[in-house]
C-alpha cells in the first residue's frame, strides 16, 4: 500500500493514527512535530503526509507549505480539533486534500486516507 508520515504530537491520537493505517496495510512512519516530519522527508520517500496543524517548534501549516514546495508529488492531509484552524487551512486548498476535524472516527480517518491518496492531481 501506501507509505504514510504521521506528524502529531499528541500521543494517544498518533498511536490510534498509527494503528488503524498499519491495519489498512499502510507503511507508517510517525513523529512528534513538524521539525522531525521535514527531516524524516529528506530522508525517505512518502506517499502522503498526514500532519497536525497545531505542533511545537515547526506547525502543521509551516510543514504543508515546506513539504508542498520541497515534494510537489508528496500528497497531504490535516487534521485538527480547532475549527479556526481548519479555516486557516482551507487558505492552502490548493497545497493540501482536506483538513479531517478531531476527534474523528476510524472510519472518517480511513475514508479521508483513501480519498487522499486516490485523489487526481492537477
Amino acid at each position: 500500500m501506501a507509505k504514510i508520515l504521521i506528524a502529531e504530537d499528541e500521543e494517544s491520537v498518533r498511536n490510534l493514527v498509527i494503528r488503524v493505517l498499519e491495519m489498512h496495510g499502510h507503511e507508517v512512519t510517525a513523529v512528534v512535530n513538524g521539525s522531525e516530519a521535514l527531516e524524516a522527508l529528506s530522508q525517505h520517500s512518502f506517499d502522503l503526509l498526514l500532519t497536525d496543524i497545531v505542533m511545537p517548534i515547526v506547525d502543521g501549516i509551516a510543514l504543508a507549505l515546506k513539504a508542498s514546495r520541497d515534494y510537489p508529488d508528496l500528497r497531504i492531509l490535516m487534521m485538527t480539533g480547532y475549527a479556526e484552524q481548519k479555516r486557516r487551512a482551507h487558505n492552502l486548498d490548493v497545497l493540501i486534500h482536506d483538513v479531517l476535524m478531531k476527534p474523528f472516527t476510524i472510519e472518517d480517518l480511513a475514508t479521508a486516507v483513501k480519498q487522499t491518496l486516490n485523489a487526481v492531481t492537477p
